[in-house]
């Protein structure tokens, strides 16, 4: 019974011999020396960023000897910061040479070098966002250089042509653009003073009608007003005595003629009808012209009532401003009962601040966009009010808007856009190509089958092109159009700031 307990144990006892000595013969084969291990773990746990040192920051290691790189970006520009360690204890930062290669997509090979900065290596580079980059570390130390790749992506997407299509976006390139420089100033809408007209009786007289309301519209010719006028009676009066003795002169003047030239009276009494028959002609037109010029029509023959009614005609089409004329109420031949804007055209006064004052024109074409309606415009600057204001400290321009279909209205705030400048720049994107990520405005650059975030500092702009000043290159490739769902996409995937 105890030899048939002992022979199991004998056994499993041999079978972990044999193995033992197969795992020290693979261990001490040519492809699978020590370095070469160490080196093949630091390289897989760095590619997977799970091997992190005391700072936070990605840790490298090999024969006893550490490295540990982290990005520094607290209230200064990124960089680079390198702390050594010999078996897990921290080096003096002279006790290697480090340096870095580091690439990017779309980008030229940086060569980072790195010197002494208190206990660390400070790089001499800024390391641009976003932090995705693929890096070789090369340190030297005790005559020994060792290696490490490192790979950290950050703000990118992999999507095919057929899927950018597919969410409606478009690839662009970047390069030179016309940026129209552009000047946005407040105004108003209000009345075309050259186009009002003050309506007067002309007559005293007494209203007995009144036919329209402020705020209403006339068409030239309607009767606004009618009124009783004495003097108009006397007028109408005097213009049929004229015509009266205009006939009687010239019965007189035809006799007067006739026997003349019969030899039967004197030429004196045939000249004497001439005259008489003139000086009728001469009183007969200017009592008419003075009702014409009332705008009433001289008649022969006008009933009582007829020649007291003198009716006030709107002298053009337009709205009625103001009315100061009410029924029963004695009129004077010179005040102001009416006044009429034509609202064919009309003002869109713009306020000017000193400052831009240099950049506006006589002859500037104005866009005009009314605040609280959908209605726009445009027009020529015809006036630029030399003298700034006491109170406001502004000066005042004009532009004359066409209204015949009437989408003006006096009374309208607007905001007026002027072209001051046409600017050429070198490198410029569409500005619906812009999103925000984080804290950065970017686009998105096409790299092959690649998107990746691109900050930018941006400069001038018109609305449709931006001028780039600093985070893309002439001849990049970005993407426009419905460029949020790729915003979407990539927040949505997680993209990361770990460092």
């Amino acid at each position: 019974m105890n030899k048939a307990r002992l022979i199991p144990v004998l056994i499993v006892i041999i079978v972990g011999i044999v193995l033992g000595g197969l795992i020290l013969i693979v261990d001490k084969s040519p492809g699978n020396s020590p370095e070469q291990a160490v080196n093949d773990k630091n390289i897989e746990l760095d590619l997977n960023r799970s091997n992190i040192g005391p700072r936070g920051g990605s840790y490298f290691s090999d024969n006893g000897f550490g490295l540990e790189l982290t990005i520094f970006e607290q209230g200064v520009p990124p960089q680079f910061r390198i702390y050594l360690y010999e078996k897990d204890k921290a080096l003096p930062p002279t006790a290697a040479k480090v340096s870095i290669t580091l690439s990017r997509l779309g980008r030229t090979i940086q060569l980072i070098h790195f010197s002494p900065e208190a206990d660390y290596l400070l790089g001499d580079q800024i390391i641009n966002e976003p932090h995705s980059f693929e890096l070789v570390i090369t340190a030297e130390r005790n005559g020994q250089t060792m290696r490490w790749k490192m790979s950290q992506v950050e703000s990118r997407l992999e999507m095919t042509n057929e899927m950018l299509k597919t969410l409606g976006v478009e690839i662009q390139t970047a390069g030179p653009a016309t940026i129209q420089s552009t000047l946005k100033l407040p105004g108003e809408i209000v009345l075309n003073p050259d186009r009002m007209v003050q309506v007067v009786p002309r007559l005293p007289g007494v209203v007995v009608a009144v036919n329209f309301e402020i705020g209403q519209i006339v068409k030239k010719g309607q009767i606004l007003a009618v009124i009783e006028s004495q003097v108009l009676a006397d007028l109408h009066s005097q213009y049929i005595a004229a015509q009266k003795r205009l006939v009687l002169a010239q019965t007189v003047y035809e006799r007067e003629k006739l026997l003349w030239e019969e030899k039967i009276s004197a030429k004196q009494d045939y000249l004497a009808a001439q005259l008489a028959l003139n000086e009728a002609q001469i009183a007969s037109d200017l009592s008419s012209e003075k009702l014409r010029a009332l705008g009433v029509r001289a008649k022969v023959g006008l009933q009582a009532k007829d020649l007291t009614r003198y009716e006030i005609l709107a002298p053009i089409s337009g709205l009625i401003v103001t009315r100061a004329i009410a029924l029963g109420a004695a009129l004077k031949d010179d005040v102001t009962i009416f006044t009429l804007a034509d609202m064919a055209s009309v003002w869109a006064t713009i306020t000017v601040y000193p400052k831009d004052l240099s950049l506006i024109k006589i002859g500037q074409t104005a866009s005009i966009k009314a605040t609280a309606f959908d209605v726009e415009g445009s027009g020529i600057v015809s006036y630029i009010s030399p003298l700034i204001g006491g109170q406001t400290r502004t000066a005042t321009a004009r532009v004359i808007l066409d209204n015949h279909d009437g989408r003006w209205h006096p009374g309208m705030f607007v905001n007026v856009e002027l072209v001051s400048e046409e600017i050429e720049v070198p490198i410029a994107v569409s500005t619906q190509a812009l999103q925000t990520l984080r804290d950065w405005t970017v686009v998105f650059g096409r790299y092959g089958n690649y998107l990746e975030a691109r900050p930018l500092e941006l400069g001038r702009s018109d609305g449709k092109m931006v001028e780039v000043i600093k985070g893309l290159s002439a001849g990049e490739q970005y993407a426009t159009g419905n460029s949020f769902a790729i915003k979407a996409d990539m927040e949505k995937a997680g993209a990361s700031h770990d460092h």
